[in-house]
């Protein structure tokens, strides 16, 4: 029975120390609250990938980044690995995109530009560069609020 125990305590063992725990809580929570702010817009505006699919995809993209760091990979084993998590959001972002029929054109082109880039921030918060992730989040955030209201002006103004 001892045995038993040791090896479930050795099984859910993980981080180090508080230290490493403290890490990955505070690179979650940030990766949500991020793509949370991105999620936020698209949900205000009805679209299917709101607050929660932000949130998700930014915080799975943080844990895909902060695992394998955290077991100690290569650079060149890293890079694959940022490679299958865009592969694999596009997959996702795919699905968002509606093909009209007639000439409707295509929909959901915005929203999958922002999971896509929700995932990026995700990756950028994995590997532990914060200040990138917000610049990103400020800039994004940018296009997805300010720039419709410069498109409509200009869409008002022609003649």
């Amino acid at each position: 029975m001892e045995l038993i125990g040791r090896t479930i305590m050795s099984e859910f063992s993980d981080f180090n120390d508080l230290g490493e725990l403290v890490v990955v809580v505070i690179r979650l929570l940030f990766a949500a609250l991020l793509g949370g702010l991105l999620g936020l817009e698209r949900e205000q505006r009805g679209k299917a990938a709101g607050v929660r699919t932000h949130m998700l995809v930014c915080m799975g993209a943080a844990l895909f980044m902060f695992i394998p760091q955290q077991a100690g990979i290569s650079d060149s084993e890293m890079s694959r690995v940022i490679q299958g998590v865009i592969a694999g959001i596009g997959f996702l972002c795919a699905g968002t995109i509606i093909t009209g029929k007639d000439d409707q054109g295509a929909t959901g082109l915005t929203t999958a530009a922002g999971i896509w880039f929700t995932a990026a921030i995700g990756i950028a918060v994995g590997l532990g560069r914060e200040q990138t992730a917000v610049l990103c989040t400020v800039l994004a955030w940018l296009v997805l609020y300010v720039v419709p209201y410069f498109t409509r002006s200009m869409r008002n103004n022609i003649p």
